[in-house]
């Protein structure tokens, strides 16, 4: 009876070693404990601060179900053949959610204001000076050639953007990447205020731009198609997602579609978000999260995103020395030459309203705003020419 009652012990402790073997408190580590707590202060900024939302709560939400620890095996983790996850994940890797959500951005945007002032598109183009600023200072601190290219596209304040050209150049960063480039995006109106204020003269901020003319239909279903012929012919590579969001733009503006149209720019874009959050968060896995590159990757984003808001804001007061009075361009519109549409555009408002309550900048600054979109589709096109 004595060695049958040790024998069952010995069992019964195994079993319990086991179980114990397979939850997350068996295989924790500090850095999954890191993870989860960035997690929650993603999800605190997406609902309390009210930072980008839509992303901020689906990636914190995913960093979180990414870093609880479990026993290899389980076909549950997100890099594990087979799994749920991995399943979801395989539209970030091959670039299928980023075309989708351009689609949805074209079927939600006005190009109204470029169109009745297209001079604003040399905004959105100055813009896009952070991304190869990035893309040279990551060279310089010994990223290679393709991986300083997909840093370097967080610049353009685009997370989309910032997949797709991860998803070929550097696939390994993609996770640090996104999270950067969508975590600037949240931070617009924490980063780019002291920069306009800093570049900006009193005067210069009252400067009154006069009210867009009206733009006419056809000019609207004009635009997407050439532009979309003139930039994929000079830069065939950002043909993924240009071409989407052109056509989501045509399909708002032809007036005849309708239903695609909201079927792109509200259930489409929505899942895709949704999805394209949950899996990048939980791609943030400590093992291959934390790390030197890590750091960098962050460093060198925020060093871009500065270079991009001061670029156009710098742009919009060198075009000024050019421009009659009375067809000055306000410079706190310049900020919003990157692509975080439309909270770059809502800064300039912002800001604007600070030292003239009726100074209304927003329609004024929607108008680099999109440009910025084109502007970081192309240069993504460029740097895919070049390094893939």
């Amino acid at each position: 009876m004595l060695v049958m009652a040790t024998s069952f012990m010995d069992f019964v402790q195994a079993q319990l070693v086991q179980f114990f073997q397979y939850t997350a408190f068996g295989n924790c580590e500090i850095g999954h404990l890191i993870m989860i707590l960035i997690g929650c202060v993603f999800i605190y900024l997406g609902i309390k601060k009210e930072y980008e939302p839509l992303l901020l709560v689906p990636i914190g939400f995913g960093m979180i179900v990414g870093n609880i620890p479990f026993y290899p095996g389980l076909k549950i983790g997100i890099y594990e053949t087979g799994s749920v996850l991995n399943i979801l994940y395989h539209g970030v890797q091959n670039g299928w959610y980023p075309p989708l959500i351009f689609m949805g951005i074209g079927a939600m945007t006005d190009f109204s204001a470029l169109l009745s002032n297209p001079k604003l598109m040399l905004i959105g183009a100055a813009a896009q000076c952070g991304i190869f600023a990035a893309y040279f200072v990551a060279l310089l601190v010994g990223f290679n050639p393709a991986e300083a290219g997909a840093i370097g596209i967080i610049g353009g304040a685009d997370g989309p953007t910032a997949i797709f050209i991860s998803s070929q150049l550097a696939p390994e960063l993609m996770g640090a990447i996104a999270v950067s480039a969508y975590s600037y995006m949240a931070l617009v109106p924490v980063i780019q205020p002291p920069i306009m204020r800093a570049l900006t003269t009193k005067k210069e901020r009252l400067i009154r731009m006069k009210p867009p003319r009206q733009v006419t239909k056809t000019e609207k279903c004009i635009f997407p198609i050439m532009a979309f012929i003139l930039c994929c012919f000079i830069v065939p590579s950002g043909l993924p997602l240009l071409g989407m969001l052109c056509f989501g733009n045509l399909l708002k503006e032809s007036g005849v579609t309708k239903r695609l149209a909201n079927a792109a720019s509200g259930p489409i874009v929505d899942i895709c978000t949704i999805l394209i959050g949950l899996t990048v968060g939980c791609s943030t896995q400590a093992t291959s999260f934390l790390s030197a590159k890590s750091i960098g990757i962050f460093a060198i984003g925020a060093f871009s995103f500065v270079i991009a808001t001061t670029c156009g804001v710098l742009f919009v007061k060198l075009m000024n020395l050019f421009l009659k009075e009375g067809n000055k361009i306000n410079p706190l519109i310049g900020n919003s030459g990157v692509s975080a549409v439309p909270d770059a555009a809502r800064v300039s408002y912002t800001v604007g309203l600070e030292y003239d309550k009726s100074n209304h900048l927003l329609m004024h600054a929607m108008g680099p705003n999109v440009a910025g979109v084109i502007g970081s589709a192309v240069a993504a096109g460029v740097l895919l020419a070049f390094l893939k």
